[in-house]
C-alpha cells in the first residue's frame, strides 16, 4: 500500500495505491456524492490481487482539504487526472464510478477516451435524472433528495454537473459495463422499471456495452453483492488483457453485450 496526497493550487487530496501494476490496466475508483474511499472497502482487496488499484477522496472528503474550485464533475475530473499525473500512474485507465462517482467517471471518459480502457458503472446517476427520473417519486422524497447536497457542492453544482455531462455526450469504443440496482428501497415498481431502463440507457454512447442487474441489491451494489461488482471488474480486467486495449478497446462477453 502506497498512501500521499496531492499539494495542488494549496490543497491536498488522499491516494492510497493497492497493489502492483502488472501487465493489466490501472484501476481507479469513484465514490457516490458526499462518499470517499471506504465505500469500497468490500471490493479493492480482490482487485488489487490482478492489478493496481487508486483509491481516492474528492476534496473536501475523507482525509482530501476542501479547496476553492466549483465543486462539479468538470473540476473533479481534471483534479483527479492531476493527481494520477503527480503519482505517474499511466493511462490507459479501467474507471469505477458508483453513483455521482459515475458522472465523473462518463465525463472523463467522455473528454478524455484515449485515456480510458474500460467503464464500470455502479448504480450511476443518469444526466436526466433531474427532469425524467426525480418526478416519479413521492413528494417526501424529492424534498429528502434535495436537502442532501450540503457535503461536497450545492444542488446548482450537481445540476451542472449533470448539464456538464449531457453537453459531453459521444459515442465511444470504450467498453461499458452497467450495474443496475433492482430493489431500490422507496420506489414503486414504477419508479424502478424506470431507474433500470435509464441506466441501461446509457449504454447508448458506447459500441460495446453490457448491462446487468443486480436483483438483490439497493443503492450500495457493493456492499449488498459485492461478489457481484469484483467478477464484474475482473471480467473487464480478463477481457481486455486479450487485446491491445490501447488502441483497440473492447471486445464481446456472453451476457447482454450490445454491439
Amino acid at each position: 500500500m502506497n498512501e500521499g496526497r496531492l499539494n495542488t493550487n494549496n490543497f491536498h487530496l488522499n491516494c492510497i495505491i493497492y497493489g502492483e501494476l502488472r501487465e493489466f490496466p490501472t484501476v481507479i475508483m469513484d465514490a457516490g456524492y458526499g462518499d470517499y474511499s471506504k465505500a469500497w472497502e468490500s471490493i479493492y482487496p480482490a482487485i488489487s490481487k490482478l492489478t493496481q488499484v487508486i483509491l481516492y477522496d474528492r476534496a473536501g472528503l475523507g482525509k482530501s482539504e476542501r479547496n476553492s474550485n466549483p465543486r462539479t464533475s468538470l473540476f473533479m475530473v481534471e483534479e483527479l487526472r492531476e493527481l494520477l499525473k503527480s503519482k505517474n500512474v499511466s493511462a490507459p485507465y479501467i474507471l469505477i464510478g458508483h453513483s455521482y462517482g459515475g458522472v465523473n467517471m462518463r465525463l472523463f471518459n467522455n473528454m478524455y477516451p484515449q485515456e480510458v480502457a474500460g467503464l464500470v458503472l455502479i448504480d450511476t446517476t443518469p444526466e436526466e435524472y433531474l427532469e425524467r427520473f426525480l418526478p416519479s417519486m413521492s413528494e417526501e422524497f424529492k424534498e429528502a433528495y434535495n436537502k442532501q447536497f450540503t457535503l461536497e457542492g450545492d444542488f446548482h453544482e450537481f445540476k451542472e454537473s449533470l448539464d456538464q455531462l449531457h453537453f459531453s455526450n459521444r459515442i465511444t469504443d470504450t467498453p461499458t459495463i452497467v450495474v443496475s440496482a433492482g430493489k431500490k428501497e422507496h420506489y414503486s415498481n414504477e419508479s424502478q422499471a424506470l431507474w433500470n431502463r435509464m441506466q441501461e440507457e446509457i449504454l447508448r454512447f458506447t459500441t460495446k456495452g453490457e448491462f446487468i442487474l443486480a436483483e438483490n441489491s439497493a443503492h450500495y451494489i457493493q456492499n449488498d453483492e459485492p461478489l457481484l461488482v469484483i467478477s464484474t471488474i475482473k471480467r473487464m480486467i480478463k477481457t481486455l488483457t486479450t487485446i491491445d486495449y490501447a488502441n483497440e478497446k473492447g471486445s464481446n462477453h456472453d451476457s447482454r453485450f450490445l454491439k
